[in-house]
């Protein structure tokens, strides 16, 4: 079967869950209330930043994008929903890549709108203290958001078909980036930079310091996806519905 129809097939089913219209939505509220949120705070601080204090709102929003990606793959594991699949679509690399896309493509142009939602709402907080911030930094800032919210819920969707399980990816996802990468701080030798939160939100500072700049920090993200994606590829290649 050629791709296009399974593309087409997938997103049906994406655009049919409840479940995953109310995780894009939750994704575009609670990262625009945060970002709005965290614009009231005060801007003395020597280390400002107001391109990524606009965007701060991405870390508990990003709680939603997982959810959507874990979702959107662990809803083929009820009722004998990948048997059917598999039924319709025997190549499986071409079914998996089709509920990839359907993954990718509704959670990165939600990203976006949020992006410039989040930086509307951050400015008028922000007031004078956002002047400073260029054309291309915002638009950098935004195409940001959505390209990372985008590999997050990739990563979710990637780490459930490995473990078959939304409860596994999101029980190892949730702390892996709201936890783990918050109490490693800058220790362990710089090593904490280059995990996937912390590398991919790079994109959403000013000025970035630090080993990656905001693109090559997005690619680390981008690799840790692709890694994760692989793996669980895999295990839908080799294991029976």
């Amino acid at each position: 079967m050629p791709f296009a129809p399974v593309l087409h097939a997938e997103w049906l089913k994406i655009r049919t869950l409840r479940a995953l219209y109310g995780a894009l939505a939750a994704l575009f509220a609670v990262t625009t209330a945060f970002s709005a949120i965290a614009a009231t705070g005060s801007t003395s601080d020597p280390g400002f930043d107001p391109l990524f204090t606009a965007f701060l709102g991405i870390g508990p929003g990003q709680i939603a994008a997982l959810s959507f990606g874990a979702l959107a793959v662990s809803s083929e594991f009820a009722g004998g929903g990948l048997r059917l699949a598999f039924t319709a679509v025997p190549q499986r690399g071409r079914w998996y890549a089709a509920k990839l896309t359907a993954v990718a493509v509704p959670a990165f142009l939600v990203g976006l709108v949020t992006g410039a939602a989040s930086l509307v709402v951050a400015r008028a907080g922000l007031g004078p203290a956002a002047d400073g911030l260029t054309a291309g930094q915002q638009l950098r800032g935004v195409t940001g958001c959505g390209l990372y919210l985008a590999l997050m819920a990739l990563l979710a969707a990637g780490l459930t078909a490995l473990l078959r399980s939304a409860v596994g990816a999101l029980g190892i996802l949730v702390p892996l980036l709201l936890v783990v990468s918050f109490v490693l701080g800058t220790s362990a030798g710089g090593l904490p930079e280059y995990l996937p939160d912390r590398a991919g939100q790079v994109v959403l500072h000013a000025r970035p310091e630090g080993p990656l700049g905001p693109w090559s920090g997005l690619a680390v993200t981008a690799l840790w996806t692709a890694a994760v994606a692989a793996a669980g590829g895999r295990r839908v290649w080799r294991r029976d519905a």
